[in-house]
């Protein structure tokens, strides 16, 4: 079930909600350049397991409206506690990938993580966010060339081999966005970071991280175990930035146990 939520004027955000009688809701905040089905691993299974499974696309990606500003962690947190609202959404689960776990982390200092039960952070990016020179070759390369560079991230994101048209379906999930925020994005990576909001965070916290990540070195999980106080840390042996897929059965089970 796909529909808009209105988070100022002009600005409509696409939301998939899968199984919307579920018992317990997990929101799902995917990473960039990507979109709400680089979870389709999870809405496969999940919902028929009796989880309400809601996937939102930021605003410049997926199916959202795309404006040409608006892409700050406060910005992003903000539509997502407009989307939490005006779903009614309590003692639900927050699950974060890349980017979105660095969105979800500050929506949990800016909103006190109003009705959310327990974190999940999947290869977040944090404590701290991208380095400044690696940001701007992303930057440049987007501007000059954004399938050449969506491209190149594909091919770092996965520590296990994948298909030619898995590699294609991820690329196009990254087309998807538009070239404006999808450098926008990368600018705030480089400028911002959730540092200062991890001691604001008291529900329980899940942290997933693949030990071969290329993107978000597994570094920086064990820095963000440390800094959130009630947090544990799960390592990933087999899978570099996409444990979501590359152990998507792990993951499934972990997330199931976390939550129930």
């Amino acid at each position: 079930m796909g529909y808009y939520i209105t988070v100022e004027p002009g600005v409509n955000i696409y939301v998939e909600d899968v199984n919307p009688k579920g018992n317990k809701t997990i929101l799902f905040i995917h990473g960039w350049p990507l979109n709400h089905k680089q979870f389709e691993y999870q809405f496969n299974v999940l919902p028929a397991m009796g989880y309400r499974c809601i996937g939102v696309d930021w605003r410049g990606y997926g199916n959202s409206d795309k404006p040409f500003g608006g892409y700050n962690f406060d910005r992003l947190a903000d539509d997502i506690s407009i989307v939490i609202a005006s779903l009614q959404l309590k003692d639900f689960t927050l699950a974060g990938h890349s980017t979105g776990g660095a969105i979800s982390i500050r929506y949990m200092a800016r909103y006190q993580g109003y009705g959310v039960s327990k974190l999940v952070l999947i290869g977040a990016a944090s404590p701290t966010s991208v380095e400044k020179e690696i940001a701007n070759n992303f930057i440049t390369e987007s501007l000059n060339d954004r399938p050449k560079m969506l491209q190149g991230v594909t091919d770092l994101f996965f520590f296990q081999k994948i298909s030619g048209p898995f590699s294609d379906w991820i690329f196009q999930l990254g087309l998807q966005a538009a070239s404006w925020s999808t450098t926008a994005i990368m600018s705030t990576l480089r400028d911002e970071n959730v540092y200062n909001d991890l001691d604001k965070i008291l529900v329980p916290t899940l942290i997933i991280h693949g030990i071969h990540d290329k993107i978000v070195p597994f570094t920086k999980a064990q820095e963000t175990n440390n800094l959130i106080k009630n947090s544990q840390l799960v390592p990933f042996q087999y899978s570099g930035h996409g444990s979501f897929w590359e152990e998507r059965d792990k993951f499934n089970q972990l997330l199931i146990q976390f939550i129930d």
